[in-house]
């Protein structure tokens, strides 16, 4: 196992329990305690977790913003079973929004071999990541203000979007909760996504299992607005009943087999 899948595995071990020790992650992926210090001063670094004696608890904090560069190392084998089921979504000729996040980031690496496919997305990474690799590919960016995790907000991004009329929108979020519903960390990030939803013809939410009951600062949208939402299999049997109950269409990516894969 690579170390970044290693530091994958050690958040995913995180968020499930709340709390790590040193010695059990080093006997679980069969190295020496000093490398998962190493995780572990790297994660923290970064804003993953708090090191603590002998191990880490979980930094959870609903107005603190991660990086996109953190966002891109959590759940990622989650994230990218939740984007192969997400592209199933998009038929050929489509105009697709793709919000900001590191969830949405996967999909949209996928879009390109769907035909005559045009994005609009107010993400400044997935923007220049797909200019850069796909430079034919149909790509409008919003413009804005870029927030500490890379989304493009404000009155630029969301007069914008107000010009325009999508297909399909796939939204990527901080949180979801019952109550609190779809949460972001950022004031104006959730404005523009406010504004994404209303020009939208269909909404297809990706949340992996550990945004359930999270709740960032900034409500977005009650969990209804989703026409699909599409998690992964580490949901648990509450939130699946939650969500059938309360979406159009609640679709569960299985990763189940990779987990197993990366852990041998």
């Amino acid at each position: 196992m690579i170390p970044s899948q290693r530091r994958s595995r050690i958040f995913e071990e995180l968020r499930n329990r709340g709390s790590v020790r040193v010695v059990e992650l080093a006997d679980l992926f069969s190295v020496s305690e000093m490398t998962v210090r190493r995780d572990l001063d790297l994660m923290q670094e970064s804003g993953l977790l708090v090191k603590v004696h002998g191990g880490a608890v979980v930094s959870d904090k609903s107005a603190e913003e991660p990086g996109f560069e953190v966002k891109v190392l959590q759940m990622a084998t989650e994230k990218a079973a939740i984007a192969r089921e997400a592209i199933k979504y998009v038929a050929p000729g489509n105009s697709v929004a793709v919000s900001a996040g590191s969830t949405t980031w996967a999909l949209a690496k996928l879009l390109p071999t769907v035909p005559n496919v045009t994005v609009v997305t107010n993400s400044l990474s997935l923007g220049v990541e797909l200019h850069d690799k796909f430079p034919m590919l149909p790509l409008i960016m919003t413009g804005g203000v870029p927030t500490p995790s890379g989304a493009l907000v404000g009155l630029v991004a969301d007069v914008a979007i107000e010009s325009l009329y999508v297909d399909v929108l796939f939204l990527g979020v901080h949180g979801m909760d019952p109550e609190a519903g779809l949460t972001t960390p950022n004031l104006a990030e959730a404005q523009t996504n406010r504004t994404l939803l209303r020009y939208a013809r269909r909404v297809v939410v990706l949340a992996d299992h550990t945004k359930w009951r999270k709740i960032g600062m900034a409500r977005i949208a009650p969990i209804s607005v989703a026409d699909v939402l599409i998690t992964d299999d580490g949901i648990s049997d509450e939130a699946r009943i939650s969500l059938a109950d309360s979406v159009g269409d609640l679709t569960v990516a299985m990763v189940e087999g990779e987990r197993m894969e990366l852990s041998s």
